[in-house]
């Protein structure tokens, strides 16, 4: 006579593999945009397991911003507290983005478009399309200002 099969037996374990690409301090909110589709392509939905690959993968350099949190998590919500802190911690204030697009920003060896996508994202939601599109017009060549001009006229 055949034994019949413990189903719990019979349950395979498969590790998930998430691939988190090295922590971008320039862009620590994109940086956590690209780890958080990883989860979900993953099927991961834990807090306690998001907050372990996100603190084990962090570099010591950006582990030290947050290390407060990484040796003592909070009860609950470990990820989005040390998603929130690190983000905080290193992005550049809203003052900085802002002085840094007035004086600092040129176009470089960036296509016009790459350029205006960077000005609008230093500048962040708090200043207005139109001041963004002046500064971004003043900082291109003569011939390319001329070009936008006949465009937006």
């Amino acid at each position: 006579m055949a034994q019949k099969e413990d189903p719990k037996m019979s349950q395979e374990i498969y590790r998930v593999g998430v691939r988190i690409p090295p922590f971008c301090s320039e862009d620590p909110e994109m940086w956590f945009s690209q780890i958080e589709m990883q989860f979900k392509l993953s099927g991961i939905s834990v807090d306690d397991t998001k907050f372990t690959y996100v603190s084990a993968n962090l570099e010591p350099q950006y582990a030290k911003e947050v290390r407060d949190i990484i040796t003592k998590p909070p009860a609950s919500n470990k990820y989005e507290k040390l998603k929130t802190e690190l983000i905080k911690r290193l992005s550049i204030s809203q003052e900085k983005r802002v002085r840094q697009l007035l004086m600092h920003e040129e176009l470089g060896d960036r296509k016009p478009s790459q350029f205006l996508r960077h000005l609008t994202t230093l500048a962040g939601s708090d200043v207005p399309s139109d001041f963004i599109i002046t500064i971004w017009t003043s900082r291109l060549p003569v011939n390319v200002q001329t070009a936008v001009a006949t465009i937006k006229g």
